[in-house]
């Protein structure tokens, strides 16, 4: 082995900005492109949200502005405005801000002096600017470094912080904002946060009710059992309801924050519920029951909270203050009181419950023998047919790195060439293949025993690990990567449909993708151009002045893996999977996959009439008739 010196020179101390750019994953998790709702560049947008919040929750100021324009976004707050003198420092200090002090600031969000400066280091344009009693203060940054340190000047704006930022796009390579996961993450400042009044690009964001809003919001009133319990107390709100649906789905919020990945509240809050309804109806029911199709959300104010990362998508603190009672106690002493008060004053809601739990215990005993059967057929299956190659390092098992943990994906691929491809060109620490055998089934209007008697649904079901509930997910992205023909297209939408009719959580959680591949190579002697549209391919050809050789890829299995190395590496383009929370899924997957109904005929010859006029007129361009005998 070579001598290698370590002395004095060996040790670096890196300045506050350096070392935020150099390990920006310690600060805002993941980076991505902004293809899924917690890249790293909405965390930016978070961090700065964050303090607008705590101003509105401390009495300050009554509305936020959000505004993203060609990258760059805007937010204006109208609270008391950052101390004129403080400005820079905090933007640009860290551990300094005003969140130290718990009298101003006792429940607050951000409360460790850095998002904010994370913010500045990771843009290419930072500016602050902080209005505060008729005088204003501005500076602008680049990279962290202070380009602008203005004066203080006289100002009849009324108080209140403006920053705009561009993220580095050295940094979040390839970035594009989504307005869609911004409204989402506005939207549940607006629950959070009863009376704040949010706007963004023109759309205005409000809610009278909190967390009742939030889950009517979410759910057709359709879809659910019996109305929405929605209970309120100090510090603690929650809402809860049992929806026509398997799996159990819950969005869990301390102090205005979304802990994406719940936390202490959380599971206090689940525990309590089953403890109750055991208690009210006296019965020891098995909580798979209780939980089935159950939608619930709750929310905690809590002071120091402790989160297990600086992204605070996951709660660690197991009291709700330093002096004050356990998570456990705390949530639990008030659903059990409330909860059991509610279900006592409206007979009609606890006699849904009932027969919504006893449903579910008859559909778990119709299948347990069949489940059993399946489970030891699915794991022989994955293990000696090769119908899953695994990756080394799983979602829920990976710690450390969060590069490493949000990198853990799952490939459903169709036939063996194209899994072939994939396997061979995939990083197989993170990535993991499952080949399907032609084409799956359509599960719409079928229960759920089907996922167990069908062999295809069955060893995906159990290569990802998700038969009770999410939490046993295997890998943090599940991509549909199908061919861009007809029959791939049919396999996506098949898909589709078995994971909205079983597992809609996986896509209302964002673990749902659809891979982007490439649909033609443009090449000459010196350059090669993939291209995912015609509009890029006619690009390529310009570029290479018409002198190109073209490739059209019919399929995965007819790309190499050479050259799949690099779609499915860091600059891999993935669709995320998303519904709108107006979307209701039944009504969806009957429109596009039940039996041909009227409605859908419509579309289908109405969109044919067009389709065969805008041939018909091409056809005249060319002097060909069109018609009987032409």
């Amino acid at each position: 082995m070579d001598n290698v010196t370590y002395n004095e020179d060996n040790i670096v101390s890196l300045d506050w900005k350096d070392h935020i750019r150099l390990r920006p994953g310690m600060y805002i998790g993941k980076l991505g492109d902004g293809s899924a709702p917690d890249d790293g560049i909405y965390i930016l947008i978070k961090e700065v949200l964050d303090n607008s919040i705590d101003e509105y929750v401390m009495g300050y100021g009554k509305k936020v502005e959000v505004s993203i324009k060609d990258d760059k976004v805007t937010v204006r707050d109208y609270g008391r405005g950052i101390p004129l003198g403080k400005v820079v420092d905090c933007v640009s200090k860290i551990n300094t801000g005003g969140k130290y002090d718990s009298k101003a600031f006792k429940k607050s969000v951000g409360l460790n002096g850095v998002g904010t400066k994370a913010v500045n280091a990771l843009s290419d344009y930072f500016m602050v600017k902080s209005v505060r009693d008729g005088k204003s203060k501005m500076a602008e940054f680049k990279k962290g470094e202070i380009t602008n340190n203005g004066k203080i000047v006289k100002s009849d704006e009324p108080n209140g912080t403006i920053i705009e930022f561009i993220p580095d796009s050295t940094i979040f390579k390839n970035f594009h904002f989504r307005a869609e996961f911004v409204a989402d993450m506005l939207w549940n400042y607006a629950f959070l946060n009863s009376g704040l009044r949010l706007k963004f690009n023109g759309e205005t964001m409000y809610s009278k009710n909190g967390l009742l809003d939030l889950l009517s919001k979410k759910v057709n009133e359709k879809n659910i059992k019996y109305p929405i319990i929605y209970l309120k107390g100090e510090d603690i709100e929650v809402a809860l309801t049992h929806a026509n649906s398997y799996g159990d789905d819950y969005y869990s919020f301390v102090n205005g924050q979304f802990t994406t990945q719940g936390g202490t509240h959380l599971n206090a809050f689940r525990e309590a519920v089953v403890k109750t309804i055991r208690d009210f109806y006296n019965k020891n029911f098995d909580s798979r029951d209780i939980h089935a199709g159950v939608i619930g959300a709750i929310s905690v104010r809590i002071e120091d909270p402790i989160f297990e990362s600086q992204t605070k998508t996951k709660l660690g603190s197991n009291n709700i203050g330093p002096d004050g009672p356990s998570m456990r106690a705390f949530v639990g002493n008030f659903i059990s009181t409330e909860l059991d008060n509610f279900l006592h004053r409206n007979d009609e809601t606890a006699k849904a419950i009932l027969a919504k739990i006893k449903q579910a215990e008859k559909e778990r005993n119709e299948i347990a023998g069949i489940k059993k059967i399946a489970r030891k057929k699915a794991k022989v299956a994955n293990l000696h047919n090769k119908k899953l190659r695994d990756c080394r390092i799983h979602y829920n098992m990976s710690k450390g790195d969060p590069e490493i943990k949000d990198k853990s994906t799952i490939f459903i691929t169709e036939g063996d060439s194209a899994s072939g491809s994939i396997t061979k060109a995939r990083n197989v620490q993170t990535e993991a293949v499952f080949s399907l055998r032609g084409k799956p089934l359509n599960c719409f209007g079928l229960t759920k025993k089907i996922v167990y008697q069908n062999e295809e649904f069955n060893l995906l079901q159990h290569a990802l690990n998700i038969e009770e509930g999410l939490e046993g997910l295997r890998y943090n992205r599940v991509v549909i990567a199908t061919d861009a023909d007809v029959d791939g297209m049919h396999i996506r939408l098949l898909l589709l449909t078995f994971f909205l009719q079983f597992f809609p959580e996986l896509v209302t959680h964002n673990h749902l993708f659809i891979l982007e591949t490439p649909l033609f190579r443009v090449r000459d002697k010196k350059q090669t151009f993939y291209c995912y549209s015609e509009e890029e391919k006619q690009t390529a050809i310009n570029k290479l002045r018409g002198k190109a050789e073209i490739t059209r890829f019919k399929g995965l299995g007819e790309i190499s893996p050479d050259e799949f190395g690099g779609f499915i590496g860091d600059d891999i383009r993935l669709s995320p999977v998303n519904l709108q929370s107006s979307t209701e899924v039944e009504e969806l997957l009957s429109y596009y996959m039940g039996k041909n109904t009227p409605s859908r005929q419509e579309f289908i010859i109405g969109n044919l009439k067009v389709e065969l006029n805008d041939f018909e007129d091409e056809l005249k361009k060319d002097k060909i008739k069109v018609g009987v005998g032409a």
